[in-house]
């Protein structure tokens, strides 16, 4: 997934002025201008307040580079972003600079935000990841928060991305499984190869595996038939993601891997998120990480 890099200002949004040449347009035009003005104006937020759940229109591009105010509107209007979870920045003493700003931001947002949307698959196309970090001016402030977003660079999209309306079985489902890929992605080993680090990559093998024996646990209280078949196949998927953790050399590893990685393809959750009512259709970049 692309991850979009916004950061904040630390200085102060004055009130926005609207000069109408009233001679250039009809005196009604002129009118309803300034009245989505002023209502444009009223609903100006800094980006230090802002809160999960906030719908808004950025004043600039969503890939700005800096931003200093948004504009916050109810989530039934068409909006360009939902702030979907906020962190502060510990263990710095220093800035980070942008780049060590933006490394965090992206390492913890993607586990933030799915606090807040339940199904990761049921986020509008176009939609993506971004958020807002401090500055080394804001820094110095005392600011250490970062606001994690989803938002549409071109176009708006209505309505919120958090799902009040799922039941136990749904909720049941989607927490298993984001448990599960948050618990492959976030223990990746830096290597790209097995042979040089061996260690890591049984330590992802074994995060995944209980993450995968929770989520069996918790889908045991969903009796729907193709869940059950599903509930049968993660079984010898955990099974297998246990022997990856504990394959002695490297290529026991790999035929441990070979097995638990496919095991966990998206597509094949398909059926049973049909089942369930949920959204059916895998995200572009799943997609193609299972395809390849």
């Amino acid at each position: 997934m692309f991850f979009g890099v916004t950061s904040r200002s630390a200085r102060g949004m004055s009130a926005a002025v609207a000069v109408l040449a009233i001679g250039a347009v009809g005196c009604a035009d002129a009118i309803d201008s300034a009245k989505a003005g002023a209502k444009k104006a009223v609903r100006q937020r800094s980006v230090f307040s802002l809160a999960p759940g906030d719908c808004y229109n950025p004043n600039s591009s969503a890939t700005a580079s800096e931003e200093f105010s948004v504009e916050i509107v109810p989530c039934e209007e068409a909006h360009e972003g939902q702030v979907v979870g906020e962190f502060a920045i510990e263990g710095e003493s220093a800035y980070p600079g942008d780049e060590g700003a933006s490394k965090i931001a992206d390492e913890r947002c993607p586990a933030v935000s799915q606090k807040f949307v339940s199904d990761s698959w049921a986020i509008p196309k176009g939609v993506e990841l971004f958020y807002y970090y401090p500055t080394s001016a804001s820094w110095k402030t005392g600011d250490r928060a970062v606001s994690c977003t989803y938002a549409k660079e071109k176009g708006t999209f209505s309505g919120s991305l958090k799902d009040e309306s799922l039941n136990a079985d749904q909720l049941a489902y989607l927490k298993g499984a984001s448990a599960v890929y948050e618990a492959l992605w976030s223990n990746q080993p830096e290597a790209e190869q097995v042979e040089e680090d061996l260690a890591g990559y049984k330590k992802q093998a074994k995060a995944v595996s209980a993450a995968l024996n929770t989520h069996l646990t918790n889908l045991k209280g969903v009796e729907q038939p193709e869940t059950v078949k599903l509930r049968s196949q993660l079984t010898e998927t955990a099974e297998a993601w246990e022997d990856a953790a504990t394959a002695g050399n490297t290529d026991d590893f790999y035929v441990a891997y070979d097995l638990a990685f496919t095991g966990i393809d998206p597509n094949k959750t398909v059926a049973a998120r049909k089942e369930l009512k949920l959204a059916t259709t895998v995200p572009a970049d799943d997609a193609e990480v299972w395809a390849g």
